[in-house]
């Protein structure tokens, strides 16, 4: 008599009908973690590198109205003592912000590949969890939208931090930049470049501002021309795809990288004109309008 012994498998990844639930949860767990530090480290670590932090919003505006009228009040390119900390630490500050909304990015970007790939492969699960899948993927999509947008403005800030900062420059208030000031920033600024011999901290912050703009100009651009290229490729694979679902998800998604790099071009346009003319823009931020 003859007994057949029973063959077992080593249990595989974690999955529910093709989702690899392990790998998501993952992803997921990194993906909250990062956005935890985007918000909280920032402070620390950019205090830490530059030699001491700033306290609250309010005491670093505080300190960058003084640093600022002292810098004006001086008449030199260069900065004061307390501008230069002020902003070498926003510099730091922007650059943690960058590399942990860059890290991020990744992330979901690849959690956003691991659903679209299970959706792909949901043939088997009911409408009602094949309509969970895809409101993850929009989800992760949104957010990965976000980070890209983060990682870009903080680029800014920490390429150009001077023009980052003055963005949080009190023009008005009992803390804010004395009114003889303003109303003389106000003036060579509108006649800038022409009208005369403009003062080395209008041609600082000028020439920052462009260099603001023109590193936004060129992220637009490389994020546009990337959109692009992702939208042919999907319109590409649409053309050779014959399942239906497949072809239904590369149509959306071709028609939202175009849609997207329209969008984004608009950016890169608008900052490359801001760029070879920012006294006017900058004129308008002292002026209240920016």
């Amino acid at each position: 008599m003859s007994t057949t012994t029973p063959t077992t498998t080593a249990p595989g990844p974690s999955r529910t009908a093709g989702v690899p639930v392990r790998a998501a949860t993952v992803l997921a767990a990194l993906a909250a973690a990062l956005a935890l530090a985007f918000v909280l480290a920032p402070g620390p670590v950019a205090g830490s590198l530059s030699g001491g932090g700033h306290g609250s919003r309010r005491e670093l505006q505080g300190r960058l109205s003084a640093s600022f009228v002292d810098y004006w009040a001086a008449g030199e390119r260069s900065f004061p003592a307390g501008l230069r900390g002020l902003v070498d630490y926003w510099s730091r500050y922007h650059l943690v912000k960058a590399v942990t909304a860059g890290l991020l990015l990744a992330v979901l970007v690849a959690l956003g590949v691991l659903l679209r790939k299970a959706y792909l492969r949901a043939g088997g699960l009911t409408a009602g969890r094949r309509a969970a899948l895809a409101s993850a993927g929009a989800a992760v999509t949104a957010l990965a939208l976000f980070s890209l947008a983060m990682v870009m403005a903080n680029v800014q800030g920490t390429v150009a931090p001077f023009s980052s900062l003055m963005s949080m420059l009190p023009l008005h208030g009992p803390h804010g930049v004395p009114a003889g000031t303003l109303d003389e920033i106000r003036r060579q600024l509108a006649a800038y470049p022409d009208g005369g011999q403009s003062s080395p901290p209008v041609e600082v912050m000028v020439s920052d501002f462009g260099r603001y703009h023109a590193v936004l100009a060129v992220a637009a651009a490389v994020v546009a021309l990337s959109a692009a290229a992702i939208s042919a490729v999907s319109w590409r694979r649409f053309a050779a795809a014959s399942d239906r679902r497949t072809r239904r998800v590369l149509r959306s998604s071709g028609l939202f990288w175009a849609l997207m790099a329209a969008a984004v071009a608009v950016i890169a346009v608008a900052n490359t004109a801001t760029t070879a003319d920012p006294a006017p823009a900058l004129l308008a931020f002292f002026e209240g309008g920016w």
